[in-house]
Parts: C-alpha cells; structure tokens; sequence
C-alpha cells in the first residue's frame, strides 16, 4: 500500500512539474494590440501582457520578461 502512494505522489508531482513547463511557453499574443488604447485596457503592452499572464496562471511575470517577450 506504501509503495502504492509513493507511486502515485511521484506521478502526481511529475504531472505538475511538466504542466508547468508547459504553461511558461505559451504566452498571449499582444503584438496587435496598440499601447495604451482601449483594446489593451489602456496599458502598455508589456503591463497587458503581465496581466494577461497572471489571469491565466496566477503568476506574474517581471516588468523586464514581460517586455523581452513583447519585442519578441
């Protein structure tokens, strides 16, 4: 039964951990937005992007990825 719940942590804790990696690579696409027009909320693309990241994984991203990303 001890072997049994170990298992299922492991594969429990390997799920997550690629989700994960899975959900870092996958941003919204802002590029044809215009900065600080109502379409982005009258935000600049880069503080949309971080909003938009954080309604959809809970985490925000940095002021300095978020505009790495934008550039992108």
């Amino acid at each position: 039964m001890r072997k049994l719940v170990t298992v299922l942590m492991g594969a429990a804790v390997l799920s997550v951990a690629l989700s994960g990696m899975a959900m870092a690579q996958s941003y919204p696409n802002v590029s044809g937005l215009t900065s600080f027009s109502a379409s982005a909320d009258y935000m600049s693309l880069a503080g949309y992007l971080r909003y938009l990241t954080h309604q959809q994984t809970g985490q925000w991203l940095t002021y300095q990825e978020a505009g790495r990303m934008v550039q992108q």
